[in-house]
């Protein structure tokens, strides 16, 4: 009985994760660019009552192990990395990546980041830039650099699906300046560790970081004027939450019923 009050405390601290992401999920449905988590269980270990034994030629058969479970546990919280559908802006800095990839950001130290959430602006240098000023890359040969748009030069610009951004001088003289937005990709995409503001970073298990254009060796393609919503389906969302709501309830059962057994045992001695 005291066995099944603690596999029923551990259900309840499982739901209760399960719960934390559900309503993480929730938060972020209008989110630009999130991709939801997804809560697994496993059985704990086992108490061996008693060890399986193998048949004896001219006795008896075989028999298996005798084992009580011990509870449920935490196996992952996934990142569940699938396309989402695109949402129309009409702005010309809104970016939306169909397919593989990841827009490759840098913050003022250097650090790199990795976001699904296009809405880019300009900044009073001509910087293109995220919501929170981190800097937006180019590709240019092997070497990652930051993409300027010099307003006092250019005329007007926009951006093609193949992530090229086109600058047309103002004097129309050329060359025009032509940008390849850096796209990037992991043989291993949910491996990313979540850091906020839309943000992912490079994990031990997402794999090296693999720099490209959008359109070559399986990246995507960008697509001006819209931006990738949130996969979250809330219907799935309130669904799984009905679900974990219930199976809390069930392990609270396995808690009272136990007590009331071991209730009725220090009745016999009245």
């Amino acid at each position: 009985m005291l066995r099944s009050m603690y596999s029923g405390i551990s259900g309840m601290k499982n739901f209760q994760t399960k719960l934390d992401v559900i309503g993480n999920n929730i938060a972020n449905v209008n989110t630009y660019g999130f991709k939801k988590g997804r809560v697994t269980f496993k059985d704990a270990i086992s108490q061996s009552i008693s060890g399986a034994s193998g048949p004896v030629q001219g006795g008896r058969g075989g028999t298996n192990p005798t084992q009580v479970g011990l509870g449920s546990t935490l196996a992952t919280i996934d990142t569940v990395d699938t396309q989402s559908s695109m949402q129309t802006t009409g702005r010309t800095l809104d970016l939306a990546i169909d397919g593989d990839g990841y827009f490759t950001v840098k913050d003022g130290a250097g650090n790199i980041f990795y976001t699904r959430a296009g809405n880019f602006y300009l900044d009073e240098d001509g910087s293109l830039v995220t919501g929170d000023g981190f800097y937006v890359q180019q590709l240019k040969g092997n070497t990652l650099e930051n993409i300027k748009i010099d307003s006092n030069v250019y005329a007007s610009f926009s951006i093609n699906s193949a992530g090229k951004i086109i600058a047309i001088n103002k004097d129309n003289t050329q060359p025009n300046l032509e940008v390849d937005i850096a796209l990037t990709k992991f043989n291993n995409a949910s491996g990313l560790t979540k850091v906020g503001g839309n943000m992912f970073q490079k994990s031990e298990n997402s794999g090296d970081p693999q720099n490209g254009i959008a359109g070559t060796d399986g990246f995507g393609s960008v697509n001006a004027g819209y931006l990738e919503m949130s996969n979250v389906d809330l219907s799935e969302e309130f669904t799984e939450m009905i679900v974990a709501q219930r199976g809390f309830q069930a392990n609270t059962r396995i808690i009272t019923t136990s007590d009331e057994i071991l209730q009725e045992l220090i009745n016999l001695k009245r």
